[in-house]
């Protein structure tokens, strides 16, 4: 198996995802006001995400709402976006990305005359140094293990990139739209070092950089030149970042934000309370507790299917939402072409304890750590783990609290046995290989089995929908078996605005697209 890098932006995404991003009473939930009319041109926008970037380089960020999306789409905009029931790709910046050999090869077809903020064109040679800066593993980019699946790429004219892949890949559009390959900044901008980029990033968003102090604001101004025009429609907005969801949607309610990106079905529930509209998408998967097979206990499958007979993942939900969470039972939601009835988990205490005994018997009682960071959601979980075990006998569960400036080093090392990690998606390619494919550089869990390897290459090769159905519904037979993750709940990725706030409209996992937001005066 390959040595597994974890990139510092993947860090953050982890650290926010653990605030609270799973649970909730209905993962489909929306509220909006009557129709508002056309949209109306002009005005200011407060804005609360959850973090801020380390830099403003698109390889340092990361395109969830979970982390700077919102920050991403508005100074770079975006090649392509999706429709986030049906996963259908709808191009933007980008007005074609097509495969005439089963995604041997692309070509990627750009719109005549699109500039950056600077003047310069964004043409197929920006494209390509963005991409192959992207794939080369010294830039640590947040899409190194999507951007590698290209083997290489060639101009063939202006607005003409052909790009050729490793192995076949005919969803690689939905690579790119959820990644950090979405946004193409200038080639000479990016050369001048991140010091002089952060103070002038050159992109073709709707928006550009007026000023950034750090942990405090980052102010955007409307770009004049945006190649679609009317929009944007706002002239300003005003950024802040904190990981506190209770913090954000309290300064919604008091007025002093127009527009919050939550994680969390609670305050989400707060919110719709309040008379603020809200807009959450689905996403398949969810969270999971990782189990480490790379060691002991959990590189003996009893192990792990004993820990997770064990557990009531309801009891879970009970301890940090008051039982108001969504729990992630299946692989993918009803509303997914991919659904299958298979029950990732089900709690069966008599077949826990049966494998708890076994393996004390042969001398391997199950004892392990729970590497838990400190936020209340990822705390609140490890203990719950714990408690329920303890039920049990011939297993020991220790708790161990770290920082998340830890992670990267514990993401690194691979030292740990059970950590909580996520696997969000609307189509499944490419993020069920990332997670759960033996050859991944982010698959937590470090197991590699022939049989899953297979099934998640069927479903990443397949070009018939039957075909991919048939792939994934062996993916979630096989992950049942193994149990190399412990699925709890899903996620909430959620835009929350004042009543006067319209043109909410999402994509990817939780991407938010500045440019179509408006505002009633």
């Amino acid at each position: 198996m390959r040595n597994r890098r974890f990139p510092a932006v993947a860090v953050a995404c982890a650290a926010a995802l653990l605030l609270g991003a799973c649970g909730g009473t209905n993962p489909d939930a929306s509220t909006d006001s009557t129709p508002a009319g056309d949209p109306v041109a002009g005005g200011t926008a407060r804005i609360i995400q959850i973090s801020e970037p380390r830099h403003l380089d698109p390889a340092a960020m990361g395109n969830s709402w979970a982390i700077n999306s919102f920050l991403g789409n508005a100074l770079y905009g975006t090649l392509m976006t999706n429709d986030t029931k049906t996963g259908v790709v709808q191009f933007q910046m980008a007005k074609s990305f097509t495969t005439s050999d089963g995604g041997a090869t692309f070509e990627l077809k750009l719109r005549s005359g699109l500039t950056f903020s600077d003047g310069s064109p964004l043409d197929a040679e920006a494209v390509k140094f963005n991409w192959d800066r992207a794939r080369d593993p010294k830039t640590g980019s947040s899409s190194l293990q999507e951007a590698s699946m290209v083997a290489s790429t060639k101009v063939v004219d202006a607005t003409t990139l052909k790009v050729t892949m490793v192995e076949p890949v005919p969803s690689y559009a939905q690579a790119v739209l959820t990644t950090t390959m979405n946004w193409i900044a200038s080639p000479k901008a990016l050369k001048a070092g991140n010091q002089r980029f952060d103070r002038n990033p050159v992109g073709a968003g709707p928006f550009t950089l007026k000023q950034w102090t750090r942990q405090d604001t980052i102010e955007l101004a409307k770009n004049p030149d945006y190649w679609d025009a009317p929009k944007p429609y706002l002239d300003r907005i005003t950024l802040r970042s904190t990981q506190d969801s209770t913090q954000r949607i309290n300064t919604l309610i008091s007025g002093g934000a127009d527009v919050a990106i939550d994680t969390n079905w609670q305050t989400l529930d707060k919110a719709r309370d309040a008379g603020l509209q809200t807009d959450t998408m689905s996403l398949n998967g969810g969270q999971y507790l990782a189990l480490n097979a790379r060691r002991a206990p959990f590189n003996d499958v009893r192990a792990r299917k004993a820990v997770a007979a064990a557990l009531d993942i309801r009891a879970v939900d009970d301890a940090i939402y008051n039982g108001t969470g969504k729990i992630a039972d299946t692989l993918f939601t009803k509303s997914s072409p991919f659904y299958s009835e298979t029950k990732l988990t089900k709690q069966d205490k008599k077949t826990a304890q049966k494998l708890f005994d076994e393996l004390a018997a042969e001398g391997k009682p199950v004892s392990f750590t729970f590497t838990s960071f400190p936020a209340p959601e990822s705390k609140g979980t490890a203990e719950s783990v714990q408690a329920q075990l303890s039920a049990f006998k011939n297993v020991d569960v220790k708790v161990d609290f770290v920082d998340i400036s830890k992670a990267t080093e514990l993401y690194t090392t691979n030292d740990f046995d059970m950590v909580i990690s996520s696997a969000l998606f609307t189509d499944p390619e490419p993020r069920l290989w990332t997670v759960f494919h033996g050859d991944s550089q982010v698959n937590r869990s470090g197991l590699d089995d022939n049989e899953l390897n297979q099934a998640l290459e069927a479903g990443r090769t397949a070009t018939k929908q039957q075909e991919r159905k048939a792939a994934y519904e062996a993916v979630q037979k096989r992950l049942v078996e193994l149990v190399p993750a412990i699925f709890l709940g899903r996620a909430a990725p959620s835009a929350v605005t004042a009543k006067n706030v319209h043109g909410v409209r999402q994509y990817g996992q939780g991407s938010l697209l500045p440019e179509e937001l408006w505002m009633q005066k």
